[in-house]
């Protein structure tokens, strides 16, 4: 008896938790395409995600979060996105996007030895 209702709490307690997460979805990636009313992604897995822009849409760039600067392609870019509002509605539109500038490492000239 007390076991059924101590599992019972803990599943109660533990799915409460899931709501409070919102129902935001995340894109990282690349920027491949940028324009004034949409960003497409590249993800890791090799998939392309377009996400809607808006006047509400805040850009937070890594070196500088209170910037006026909008990404570029080639920049790494996290994106908090809500579901489109009509129901068939495929794209996201996002509501942050925190990008940071795709700086290249240079490859140097000769081998370090390594003693």
């Amino acid at each position: 008896m007390w076991l059924r209702l101590i599992v019972t709490l803990s599943c109660l307690f533990i799915s409460t938790a899931s709501f409070a997460h919102g129902t935001d979805q995340h894109v990282l990636g690349t920027v491949t395409a940028i324009d004034a009313t949409h960003v497409e992604v590249k993800t890791p897995m090799g998939g392309t995600v377009g996400v809607r822009v808006n006047k509400q849409t805040r850009f937070k760039e890594k070196n500088n979060p209170k910037g006026a600067n909008v990404p570029v392609v080639g920049d790494r870019v996290v994106i908090k996105a809500t579901k489109g509002d009509k129901k068939n509605d495929k794209l996201l539109l996002a509501t942050e996007i925190h990008f940071s500038s795709a700086t290249r490492v240079p490859v140097p000239l000769q081998p370090v030895a390594v003693p």
